[in-house]
């Protein structure tokens, strides 16, 4: 388990502690093995760069959003960009003002991040339209829906906005049961007229006009003797398909819940960090090794797995037609077979490492690296 990647609602002592906890796992951990030199590439399908866009450095963990044919981005600094993903043109830029802690959340107005100073900013046509302090660091993109602004705490509380004035409209607080939490996106999205909420290991089904829970199902259990052990928060990207959503809880397991009923329809062990990805018959994840793994939509058995790029650090996969997506620390990106997970093609767009999910938007894959490239693809 990755101790940077977790964070404490908490006194400073508590950070502290866990603080030198991850120090010394740094000193006192062997060191990581070596992932084996990828095969020559072989294009099977052929992939070329439609266009390209520069930002600052990603420093951050970022979420990609689409919202027909625009594609939103932020770097660390706090500089947020739309860009038109089938011609790759600028459709403007912006600052939030602060380096940025989560983001970005856009429903093709309204744009919205997180800054370190714990405030959500929200943007409409590349101005600054409002910003509120928030009652805690969050590392999920706000969701823009309805003309609403919903946010989520790192202290597992649900805040929404008024998307045009900002004004604060319900907070759900939650009682504090687990006292740690992930620094990286969670879960947090609409389904119908529904909020889906990911608060600790639980997929919470909320009433987006109060924050009332209709319903609340876990994916996974938590287990261990320490907090660090015990947490399962769900990470993102979901998958959905219809009252379907997919999801992993981190480093316990994937799962299925129908959102219709409020119900899990099935949870597998699984050991990784990354959310998922899917389609009407399957839900396609990376393990913490780099194994990748494909379940049956319908009753969670394993319909394969392969360890081709075993070992090596990997984003979420993307779905689209029957290829997956998936960035590497490298910087190189792989398109995988859906059928098997078999190679079909590998670029590198610089160099850097991949800063985020890949997301598909006008027939054209969007990749962001860390050092603020922004590239579009197309199949031949």
């Amino acid at each position: 388990m990755n101790f940077k990647s977790i964070a404490v609602p908490a006194p400073v002592p508590r950070l502290a502690v866990l603080a030198l906890v991850a120090a010394l796992a740094a000193c006192s951990g062997t060191p990581k093995p070596k992932p084996a030199e990828l095969p020559p590439n072989v294009a099977v399908l052929g992939v070329n760069q439609a266009w390209s866009a520069k930002l600052p450095a990603v420093s951050f963990p970022l979420q990609t959003a689409v919202t027909g044919d625009t594609v939103t981005v932020a770097s660390g600094d706090g500089t947020v960009l739309a860009v038109d993903a089938r011609t790759g043109r600028e459709l403007w830029r912006a600052s939030a003002g602060a380096p940025l802690t989560a983001g970005v959340g856009s429903d093709g107005d309204l744009s919205a991040v997180v800054t370190r100073n714990n405030e959500v900013v929200v943007l409409q046509g590349g101005k600054v339209l409002w910003k509120e302090r928030l009652q805690a660091e969050t590392f999920t993109a706000p969701l823009v829906a309805g003309r609403r602004v919903f946010v989520q705490l790192a202290d597992r509380s649900t805040v929404a906005f008024d998307g045009q004035s900002g004004r604060r409209l319900w907070l759900q607080e939650r009682s504090a049961g687990e006292s740690l939490v992930l620094r990286r996106p969670g879960v947090l999205q609409p389904v119908g007229d529904t909020l889906l909420a990911g608060v600790g290991a639980r997929l919470v089904g909320m009433n987006p006009g109060n924050g009332a829970s209709r319903w609340e199902v876990p994916v996974a259990s938590p287990r261990g003797t320490n907090d660090v052990e015990r947490l399962v928060d769900l990470t993102g990207p979901v998958s959905r398909e219809g009252s379907s959503v997919c999801a992993r809880a981190y480093y316990a397991a994937v799962g299925c819940v129908d959102t219709a009923r409020g119900v899990l329809v099935w949870t597998q062990p699984a050991v990784g960090a990354e959310g998922v990805a899917g389609d009407e018959s399957r839900v396609y994840g990376t393990e913490s090794n780099g194994t990748l793994v494909a379940w049956n939509r319908a009753n969670g058995a394993r319909a394969w797995s392969s360890d081709r790029l075993r070992l090596r650090s990997l984003t979420a996969p993307l779905a689209v037609g029957n290829t997956l997506v998936i960035g590497e620390d490298t910087g190189t990106v792989h398109f995988l077979s859906k059928a098997d997970g078999a190679p079909l093609n590998r670029l590198v767009p610089d160099g850097s490492a991949i800063a985020a999910t890949p997301v598909q938007a006008a027939n054209t894959v969007v990749v962001v690296t860390r050092n603020g490239g922004i590239f579009g693809y197309r199949p031949n």
